[in-house]
């Protein structure tokens, strides 16, 4: 037990609950340090039929990687920013390939490395309260801790549209663009979570979460994304941000006017990098090859203006007018969209290869 993430064994179930609720539990490097420690040593730990994660308080799970410490490790320049990515990206790695159940409990606000920790696990569960969102083109970086693969692999143009817009969805959106698995009520997660523990496991854990987390379902009605995916499907099928923007003006719509709206405010250098991103995402063989891809981006994205002008006005001084720069789609150099995707050399990630830095 520490003092930003409680780590134990309750009953059956190894129970991880981050716990900085003043700062919507943001993923702090030590946090990131915990989970591995706690998830490689559960893996061969009979004892632990099953993982539970969640956060402390009653506002979210986690509202991302703590963007103050990234910021300041630029300032510094000690590499803590660039070790954060590396130990977190292993991390999202682990819990993908998870050899047990692992439950993510989804509630109230979920963003960015809060979707690293729970959209890539077994079972992921949200309430009435979830608010889920991938909201980096608005500080200057893109859909990291495997956000791209996600967003490749939602409905259609579902992914693009929320990796491009940060827009925030609820529970059967989430579950509708396949960042989550199950709807229950917020307050039966006590109960649930104390089922989930007690519960005498057969031979087949997953299975038996399964069938535990269905007796708990609920629904609070139907996907908005899914009744307007087809519209989505038109404005962001193209493969250049000036032509999704053209198709949403052309749209002449409350959709299409809203999306513009959206993105412009967002970084133009970070919008065409998520969109190069989540395409190239699509043809990637598994989420190793993402993350590693993820790496490259997020390193070189560091070295720009616009990572730290995005904190300063949204985190630092919430002035909310961040001066892009570039400031606009139009002066945004190809070139410096692709040599964000150049390799890294001795640097690499190396998740895909085996061979991890």
């Amino acid at each position: 037990m520490t003092d930003e993430l409680i780590v134990r064994q309750e009953g059956s179930a190894g129970r991880i609950t981050l716990n900085r609720p003043k700062a919507l539990n943001a993923l702090s490097l030590d946090m990131v340090h915990g989970m591995l420690a706690a998830l490689e040593r559960w893996q061969t730990d009979e004892t632990v039929r099953v993982v539970i994660v969640d956060g402390a308080g009653e506002r979210g799970l986690c509202a991302g990687g703590d963007i103050r410490a990234l910021y300041k490790s630029g300032q510094e320049q000690d590499g803590v920013a660039q070790t954060f990515w590396a130990d977190e990206y292993k991390l999202n790695a682990l819990i993908a390939n998870y050899p047990k159940p692992y439950v993510a409990v989804m509630d109230g606000i979920v963003m960015g490395g809060g979707v690293g920790i729970s959209a890539h696990g077994s079972n992921r569960l949200v309430t009435e309260r979830s608010m889920i969102a991938m909201p980096e083109t608005a500080i200057g970086l893109f859909p990291d801790v495997g956000g791209t693969w996600l967003l490749a692999n939602a409905p259609g143009e579902v992914g693009t549209f929320l990796g491009l817009t940060g827009h925030r969805i609820g529970a059967q959106d989430a579950i509708y663009a396949g960042l989550a698995d199950i709807e229950i009520q917020s307050d039966k997660l006590p109960n649930l979570i104390e089922v989930l523990s007690q519960a005498d496991y057969g031979t087949d854990a997953r299975a038996d979460v399964d069938s535990l987390l269905r007796s708990f379902t609920v629904s609070s009605g139907q996907s908005q994304l899914a009744e307007i995916r087809g519209k989505i499907d038109q404005i962001f099928s193209f493969d250049t941000v000036e032509e999704i923007v053209a198709a949403a003006e052309k749209a002449n719509s409350d959709l299409g006017q809203k999306i513009v709206n959206d993105l412009a405010g967002r970084a133009p250098h970070s919008m065409k990098v998520t969109l190069a991103a989540i395409r190239k995402a699509s043809t990637l063989g598994g989420i190793e090859e993402d993350l590693d891809m993820e790496y490259r981006l997020a390193c070189r994205m560091f070295e720009q203006k616009d990572f730290f002008e995005g904190v300063r006005a949204v985190v630092i001084d919430k002035t909310g007018n961040p001066q892009w720069s570039p400031a606009t789609l139009e002066a945004v150099p190809e070139t410096m969209v692709s040599d964000c995707f150049a390799s890294l050399g001795a640097n690499e990630l190396g998740l895909s290869s085996g061979i991890i830095r």
